[in-house]
């Protein structure tokens, strides 16, 4: 029996874990449940897997689901102090974090979870984004075990020999090839983006998503995090990260090695066969997705970035080149653009010119401590709230 926390199990990543979770109670025991204030899907979640912790941000959720388990006599405890979050990543009764917390917010947690040596589930791009050489190095210092989860990441790791941890060079690797959907607005003509509303860009066609990832998509942000990200998973230099537009989202990333041969992992959009996939490594389960049927795809298209749609991704590597804490400020202001876009504050255009200005107008120190992550953090904040006023 794996025993794991599920860090976000109410969004869409912590639905599905728990999905292919269902479908083998013989492998899998739920120890903890951490959500931020739905306490309704938490209780309901508890009820059926009876963790014996749950965590939720807001006290009064919290109490919501402690009365829920209480009248349905399950014995989880129910938590709402700040740190439980982090503490649960490192409980040692607990073999396996699944990371779905989105956003900065799921840092300290998921660098508990390093520090403590377990076997990492990554889905929050975030925590590599903004910390990237720190925890790489907890990771290693701890021997903890790091699995990526997004489709991408997961689909390079899978394409990639064993052992490529000893460097690309070694293994015979060339270059990474991220494919990119495209989202909602490949087509759409770019004098238009100015006009799209919230509702449209979480509209994505191929993948179910939370809103502030849905609006990454759109602008494809996304894509540029996890090219930050595919740079500190496999140890690749900004030159060796590659990003390719594929609508169809089958393929769901490339590896390309100096003999010419590409290595492609295909799938179905569904977030449960990489979920799988690191569940159960080096093993394989049945995650529930249905088999791909190639004849009925009928086509795979692939198409090179615009540039002029999609301004984020150069911003991307942009941070990514120029090291030190520009990842973290670029992250921290797509966050508050983002959250000022969802709530019609500013235009969807506004978002990369208010990463842009924030990278422009601040100073990139280095990277030696938490803090000094956590200070380039609140400065990115505050300044993308003053080129918020300037683009609003």
């Amino acid at each position: 029996m794996k025993r794991i926390a599920i860090l976000g199990s109410t969004g869409s990543i912590g639905v599905s874990t728990l999905d292919v979770i269902a479908r083998h109670p013989d492998r899998f025991e739920v120890v903890a449940l951490c959500a931020r204030s739905n306490a309704q899907k938490l209780a309901e979640q508890c009820i059926r897997f009876r963790p014996r912790y749950a965590v939720l941000v807001e006290p009064a959720a919290a109490r919501q689901v402690r009365d829920r388990l209480n009248a349905a006599n399950v014995g989880t405890e129910v938590l709402s102090s700040p740190g439980d979050i982090a503490r649960m990543a490192a409980l040692p009764e607990v073999d396996m974090v699944m990371a779905a917390i989105v956003g900065a917010a799921g840092l300290p947690a998921v660098l508990a979870a390093a520090c403590a040596g377990k076997t990492i589930l990554l889905a929050n791009k975030e925590a590599l984004v903004m910390s990237g050489p720190l925890f790489v190095s907890a990771v290693r210092e701890s021997g903890a075990t790091l699995l990526p989860i997004d489709s991408e990441h997961n689909a390079v790791f899978q394409a990639l020999p064993r052992g490529f941890e000893r460097g690309l060079e070694l293994a015979g690797v060339r270059r990474i090839i991220l494919t990119a959907s495209g989202g909602p607005f490949r087509t759409m003509p770019v004098e238009k983006l100015h006009g799209v509303t919230p509702e449209q860009a979480c509209a994505h066609p191929n993948w179910v998503m939370g809103r502030k990832i849905s609006v990454d998509s759109a602008t494809m942000m996304n894509k540029g995090l996890e090219v930050i990200e595919a740079r500190w998973l496999f140890d690749a230099l900004p030159e060796q990260i590659d990003v390719v537009v594929h609508p169809q989202s089958i393929v769901h990333s490339m590896v390309e090695y100096r003999d010419g041969s590409v290595i492609a992992q295909l799938g179905n959009p569904d977030m449960r066969t990489p979920i799988a996939c690191a569940l159960a490594y080096p093993e394989r389960i049945d995650a529930g997705v249905a088999p791909l049927n190639l004849a009925s795809v009928g086509r795979l298209d692939f198409e090179a970035i615009d540039d002029a749609r999609f301004p984020c991704v150069k911003l991307a590597y942009q941070a990514l080149k120029q090291g030190g804490t520009a990842a973290t400020v670029l992250n921290a202001a797509n966050e508050i653009a983002v959250e000022a876009f969802l709530d019609r504050r500013v235009a969807f255009t506004a978002i990369a010119e208010i990463v842009e200005r924030v990278l422009d107008s601040t100073a990139f120190g280095g990277m030696n401590t938490l803090d000094d992550v956590y200070q380039a953090d609140s400065l990115a904040r505050a300044n993308a709230r003053e080129a918020l006023r300037a683009v609003a």
